[in-house]
């Protein structure tokens, strides 16, 4: 698990790639991987929004880039 870190004011994106997860979360969301997705948005401090964040992207793949 990444340490701790303050992601406040970063992306989903800017906070994956601090964290050094960006490459494990494109491979969980390519793979459709929703717990996986789920477990490392709640490494970046998004665990309460987690849920609504994975239904978007795999609602509209492609337009988060997969």
């Amino acid at each position: 698990m990444p340490e701790q870190v303050d992601y406040s004011g970063m992306t989903v994106n800017e906070r994956l790639f601090s964290a050094g997860i960006l490459k494990a979360w494109d491979a969980a969301a390519e793979s459709r991987n929703r717990k996986r997705m789920v477990e490392l948005l709640s490494w970046v401090g998004l665990a309460d929004q987690a849920n609504q964040i994975v239904d978007a992207v795999l609602s509209i793949p492609k337009r988060y880039g997969f």
